[in-house]
Parts: C-alpha cells; sequence; structure tokens
C-alpha cells in the first residue's frame, strides 16, 4: 500500500481553512448589503467583495434562506438584492425616522407636488414651487425617484417604482 500524499490531518486543516474563508466571505456581502441600502446586483457585489460569482451565488441563496424570517429581510429583484426591515416592523422605522431629513423641506414639497398631481409638466412644478425646484427635480430622477420623459418643450413627470419602495407605500394603480 502506498503511503497517502495527503495526511488525514492536513485535508482537515484544508478544510478547516477553506471554511474560514467561506464564512468570511459570507460576512463580506452580508456587511455590503447591510451598509449599502439599496439594491446590489452581482457585478456590483463582486467589485465590492471581491468574491467570485459562483460562491457569491451560493453565499447569496444562504443569505436569503438565512433573512427569510425576521426583523431583517434580504429581498431579491430582478437579480440585484437590498436588506430591508421587514414590513411589519415600517411602524418602528417611521418613529425612529426623526433628526435631520434626507430631503429639505423644500425638496420634500416639491415631491409631494409631483406626487399629488402626477402625471405633470416639469413646467407646471417650476411654476408652483420656483426654479429651484430644477435642482429638486434632478436630483429626484438620479436617485430614481422619478421617471422623466420627454413631452414637447419640457418633461412629463411621474413616480418610479423606486418611490413606492423608498416610502414604503402602495403604488398607483
Amino acid at each position: 500500500m502506498a503511503d497517502s500524499i495527503i495526511s488525514e490531518e492536513t485535508i482537515v486543516e484544508l478544510d478547516s481553512v477553506f471554511d474560514e474563508k467561506e464564512k468570511e466571505n459570507e460576512e463580506k456581502v452580508e456587511a455590503a448589503l447591510f451598509v449599502s441600502g439599496k439594491y446590489l446586483n452581482l457585478q456590483d457585489l463582486i467589485m465590492l467583495t471581491d468574491v467570485n460569482p459562483i460562491m457569491l451565488r451560493e453565499i447569496l441563496k444562504r443569505l436569503e434562506k438565512k433573512y427569510s424570517h425576521g426583523a431583517i429581510i434580504l429581498i431579491n429583484k430582478s437579480q440585484s438584492w437590498k436588506m430591508d426591515v421587514a414590513p411589519k416592523y415600517y411602524y418602528l422605522i417611521n418613529k425612529l425616522a426623526t433628526g435631520k431629513a434626507e430631503f429639505t423641506k423644500a425638496e420634500q414639497e416639491t415631491l409631494a407636488v409631483i406626487a399629488y398631481k402626477q402625471p405633470i409638466k416639469q413646467s407646471v412644478v417650476i411654476k408652483i414651487r420656483g426654479n429651484k425646484a430644477y435642482d429638486h427635480i434632478k436630483k429626484f430622477i438620479e436617485i430614481n425617484l422619478l421617471q422623466a420623459k420627454p413631452f414637447g418643450h419640457t418633461k412629463e413627470l411621474n413616480l418610479s417604482e423606486e418611490f413606492y419602495e423608498y416610502f414604503n407605500v402602495q403604488g398607483r394603480e
């Protein structure tokens, strides 16, 4: 009988190293999803974590299972993932979301006008809210809260699907 090239002890040690590396990769992906606060696709996650795509898919399956029930959930939408608070705890988020707002009062008012009157022409929003609304609208389009399509010499503005998700409200049906 020939001597084994790799000892049983070495095999156990290699398994341990592999398990530690796999755990570290899972933690990197989990951390990236936790901190981002937005949807990340496979390419984003690969760039952020340097985890190979095959292992990344397995990690995402494990994390989806891990976060399928509880206060924090992992949402998979069109092969992009994000961590979020479970809907049953939205009331708590709203209580905690005090302090400095993400949007200025003026931005909030512009967005409220658009939300109430949509679809609405950008020129009408500017008449109602003033020239600063151009900056507000540009910001909302950049962060995908609004959709804009050409409409003559102006744009027609509508809320995007991301708006409804962001503010945890039902979409306009």
